[in-house]
């Protein structure tokens, strides 16, 4: 149950959340009240909330975040944008092995149930990949479209 929903977190950051409605007063004070234990000196929060998952956009150290929440105020993930230098070696290694005539087009890194892993959507003239961190050496396919 807890991997279907990191997945559906996923699929909205990809490119989905746009079923989310905007609106602050929908959000479980729970979730606002663990939001502000796990976050506390965040900046700029905006809410966006679906029936299941409220998800906070906000700034912290500079950085955007996004975080996402069950009802009860659980936080199911954190993610950020990152560049591909702050990848670990061994992943940005194996992207320049195998992947080299490929540009990356989406990077990010999402933190849940103390793991971390990595997500980078790469592109070519003919299709799109989105891997998936396998440890902090390899990838494995995640998504395949073609254009």
């Amino acid at each position: 149950m807890k991997k279907s929903i990191l997945t559906w977190v996923l699929l909205l950051t990809v490119g989905l959340t746009s079923t989310f409605a905007n609106i602050k007063e929908n959000v479980n004070e729970q979730v606002i009240s663990a939001f502000k234990k796990d976050f506390g000196t965040a900046q700029d929060v905006s809410w966006e909330k679906t029936k299941e998952i409220s998800k906070a956009t906000f700034k912290l150290n500079d950085q955007v975040m996004f975080a996402y929440y069950a009802e009860g105020g659980n936080l199911l993930a954190v993610i950020r944008n990152i560049v591909s230098t702050q990848l670990p070696i061994n992943l940005l290694s194996d992207l320049k092995k195998n992947y080299n005539g490929y540009w990356i087009s989406d990077l990010f890194e999402m933190a849940s149930d103390d793991t971390t892993s990595y997500y980078v959507t790469l592109e070519n003239g003919d299709q799109s990949i989105v891997l998936k961190s396998s440890g902090l050496s390899s990838w494995e396919t995640f998504k395949k479209d073609k254009k």
